[in-house]
This record gives C-alpha cells, structure tokens and sequence, in this order.
C-alpha cells in the first residue's frame, strides 16, 4: 500500500554516524517512584462493546487510574498495523485481500474512527487533566501470528517482502523467524516513518521504543555486530522527541524496553547501557517476554551499570501477567502476594518503581477484579508492601542470544538432589518465612519425604498446607520452615534432596512464602 522511501539506504547509513548528544545531569523527577501499566494496542476495543465507543468510554478507561497509585499510562497505538487511521501504515480494520476483518477489535476501532475520535488524542488529553502521565508505546517489531500469514493482524510491508524477514525457515519459535530484520533500510526507515508520524500527530509526555514486542531484530547469530542498525533508530528517536518537545514547550521523554538481563540485551543489539551513556535514554526498562515473569531479573545490576554510565537515567523492571518454574513448566498467573514479591526485591536492589505488562483491567489481568482495583488503591511501593504476605519464585528469563545461560535451575530430580538459588528482597528480618517445594506427579509423590537446608543450614519440614497460591505443574507442596532471622536480604542457596528410599521424586517449583496480610 505504501511506497518504500527513497534513498533510504543513504539515510538510515547516515543516522547511525550521528554523533553522541549531550544528556541531562538531573533525572526527571517524574521518572521516580513510578507504577507504571501498558495498555496495549488492542485490549480497549477487544473487550468493550460497541455502545463504549464513544468521547465517555474513552474517558472512563482513563478514569479508572485517575486517583490511584498508578503514576504513568503507557499507551500502545500498533503492531504491524496501527488502531488508528494513520498516514504511514494502514489501519488495523483495513481489508486484507478485499475483505475488511470480521473482529471485533478492528470493529470498534473503526466505529471510534468513523465518529470522528482518535483515542490516544483523548487518552493523552484525559490523562492529564486526571493526573496521571501519558506515554505512547510504539511497538517496534511485533510478530504476532506470523505463523499465519493471511491474519488481519499483518502489515502490507511484511506481506510483501518476505525477504526482509529475520529467517523465515529457520530453527526458531514463528515470532523470531518471521520478525523483520533491522538490518535492512527499508525495515528501518518503515519504523522511523511510523515515529515520525506520532510525535507529529500527538503530544505525550514520553515515548517509549517497545523493542520487547518482540525481542528479535538482528540476523541470527550477528546480532551484537548489527546492534548500531537499532542504535541508529534510538538516536533519530531522541533527535525527535527533543525536536517535538521544544516545539509543543514541553519536554518529551524517550525510554526503551528491553530484554531483562543487560549482557542478553546487549547480545540481541539492544545495548540501553551505552545508549544511556550515549545520552539517547531517560529511562530504561527491562522485561521478559511474554513466557514468564523474571524474578531474577537483576536490577542491582541494572541500577549500577546505569549509575556509572548515565546518573539521570531512571530504571524500572517490568513484570508480566504470568509465571513459569522453568521453559516447559506449566504457567500459572501472578496473584497479588507473587507481585508484591516481585516489587519487593526489584525495589530493594534500586529500581525506581515497577512496569506492569499486560495487567489491563480484564483479558490478561492475572488476578480478580476486586484484587486489581485493591492493586491500584495501595501500588507497590515498600511501604505499601510492609506487612503484606509476598512470594519469590524460581523462574528464568525468556530473552537472551544463542548460548547465553537463561537462569533455568528446574526440574530437579530428588535423588540425587541438588542446589538452587533464590532472593527474597529485603528478607523476612525474624519474620515468619517458608520455603515450598513443589513435586511433581509422579508414583509414591503422597508418601515422599524431602529434606531441605538454606545457606547450609537445615530446615525442619512444616504440616501440608492448604495455601492455594497459584503454582505450576506440581502434585505436592511440601512445606519447609525458615528459622527467624534466617531469610535475609541477597540470595540463597536452597539444597533439596529426597529422604527417604521410595521412588524418586522430581522438583518442578520452589518459592519464599512470606505470610501476612493478605
């Protein structure tokens, strides 16, 4: 439907020789104590009906945030396609082999179009005036259902030119196959067009590159060598927003989302460590996937490399709407204990507040509506969460390059046993704390005995427990209390071996169970 730039090649080639642009000394004292949720791009017209496509239902999606601990409304306009009627790619209800989609997401969308309203104008608008802090979302690879070439979902870019796809055939999930490759002009000027459009049409107060929908942008196997293609996208990105920023008399902020270890999201090229210190960033945010929150995701480190490469540069760890022990592992959703563990420990080890993916206000939303709008009134932050029952699960991460260790420590067979390690925030102090162990369903899994030590001491197994706490896969939950005082802050080695001579045994889930107020 659109025509390719011209001379794009020239001048994506001449973007990444930019040089480096000076950065702030002070961070943005917005960009503290956030609590952040992304809408995504299709969530509002997925699951209203069409009599909420109206200025009011538009404005009662923001209004729901509006005097709670939420801070930030990141707003995500696109995929391949955009839910609004843009200039640069199509529509998400434009036809596909002349047949407009007969869903409701690109209904309702084009019903808000045909009445004259453009929701991320009236959400940024709204947002304000209710207190909260507006960002747009972009979405800089998103790969949905590429396995499925005819969806709705697809740009006329990706339908047309297969070649410039990451590795169509190769050995990968659909998503990373299928992705575009940044190594090409053309895939880079098509994005840079599509920024350009929103900065020009729209005025938030921050602009985030989404380079998690999805994680792969590079040749396979080249990515690092290639990362100055994306570094290219980030400069023009900040270039932009500094442009439309003195132009509306307002600053525009510029973040990046990117895989949750900094080594892994150097190796992807996606280096926010040196863009930071190039000065492109103001904030930093480091997230799985989609395949299981990362509850060893290392914001201390984050925080310290950030702190020497760029002191003004905020860092928020993202979290998503479920959790799996390890790759195969069954994937269970938070509950409200899980995500106040997951705060918990991010929060100790420096970051500036927490970034909740897909935790819309129904579809994905991992907890009960009553728990979502108690989620809202308190927030995450340490004083919100003192006193409240909170979990710290063995998970992995689900983004890194060929032959980068993902973190996985499950399953583990009882016998001969074996050590995992585990943090649990600021700890327990000489609160009560257990560890749980979860077996799975195997032949004499009721009988089984396990024995546990933490950081080489040894712990006593607690009474079978009716806790009904949401975890993976497992048959058991076998019960272990920690002495007081020995739950600290930093992580744990964790030894769990089988005690008895029955059939052996296998661990699919370990977690801290830290019990309180519900």
């Amino acid at each position: 439907m659109f025509a390719l730039p011209r001379l794009a090649g020239l001048l994506l080639a001449a973007l990444a020789l930019l040089p480096a642009l000076p950065r702030a000394a002070e961070p943005p004292p917005e960009l503290r104590g956030m609590l952040v949720v992304n809408e995504d791009n299709s969530h509002f017209f997925g699951t209203r009906p069409p009599e909420e496509m109206t200025l009011a239902g538009l404005h009662a999606w923001v209004d729901q945030y509006a005097g709670t601990r939420v801070t930030h409304l990141f707003l995500s306009p696109n995929a391949m396609r955009a839910s609004f009627r843009s200039r640069t790619r199509e529509a998400i209800w434009d036809p596909v082999n002349g047949r407009e989609p007969d869903h409701i997401w690109p209904r309702n969308a084009k019903r808000l179009d045909a009445a004259g309203l453009d929701p991320y104008a009236v959400w940024i608008e709204r947002a304000r005036t209710r207190g909260l802090s507006p960002w747009l979302s972009m979405r800089m690879n998103d790969a949905h259902s590429v396995d499925d070439p005819a969806n709705f979902m697809h740009s006329e870019f990706w339908r047309r030119h297969p070649e410039f796809r990451r590795q169509p055939a190769g050995p990968f999930p659909p998503s990373a196959n299928g992705a575009l490759n940044f190594r090409h002009p053309e895939v880079r000027a098509h994005a840079l067009d599509f920024l350009r459009e929103l900065l020009e049409r729209y005025a938030p107060d921050g602009l985030e590159l989404d380079w998690m929908r999805f994680g792969h942008h590079l040749t396979p196997g080249r990515e690092a060598e290639e990362a100055g293609h994306l570094t290219g996208i980030v400069r023009e990105a900040r270039r932009l927003t500094r442009e439309w920023g003195a132009r509306r008399g307002r600053p525009i902020l510029l973040g990046v989302r990117v895989p949750s270890h900094p080594d892994a999201a150097a190796g992807l090229g996606m280096d926010a460590v040196a863009w930071a210190r190039e000065g492109l960033v103001d904030l930093v945010i480091a997230a799985p996937f989609w395949s299981t929150s990362d509850f060893a995701l290392p914001a201390g480190d984050w925080r310290a490399r950030l702190a020497g490469a760029a002191p003004g540069v905020a860092f928020l760890p993202g979290v998503e709407h479920n959790l799996r022990a390890y790759p195969l592992g069954k994937s269970v959703p938070l509950d409200l204990a899980a995500l106040r563990g997951f705060a918990a420990r991010m929060q100790h080890e420096g970051a500036d507040g927490i970034y909740l993916f897909n935790w819309m206000d129904s579809q994905t939303r991992p907890v009960s509506a009553a728990d979502y709008a108690r989620l809202l009134r308190e927030g995450l932050e340490p004083a919100a969460l003192a006193g409240k029952s909170r979990r710290h699960v063995v998970t992995y991460r689900d983004t890194a390059p060929r032959g980068f260790p993902a973190g996985v420590q499950l399953p583990l067979a009882t016998r001969p046993g074996g050590t995992v390690h585990l943090g649990a925030g600021p700890g327990a102090g000489d609160g009560e704390a257990w560890l749980v162990a979860g077996l799975a369903d195997r032949p004499g899994v009721a009988a089984a005995r396990l024995q546990a030590t933490l950081n080489g001491q040894e712990l006593a197994a607690g009474p079978e427990s009716e806790d009904r706490a949401p975890r993976g896969g497992m048959a058991r939950a076998v019960y272990f209390r920690c002495p007081p005082g020995s739950l600290r802050s930093g992580e744990h080695e964790i030894r769990l071996g089988q005690a008895d001579d029955g059939p052996p045994q296998e661990i699919v889930w370990v977690e801290f169970l830290l019990p309180g107020a519900p």
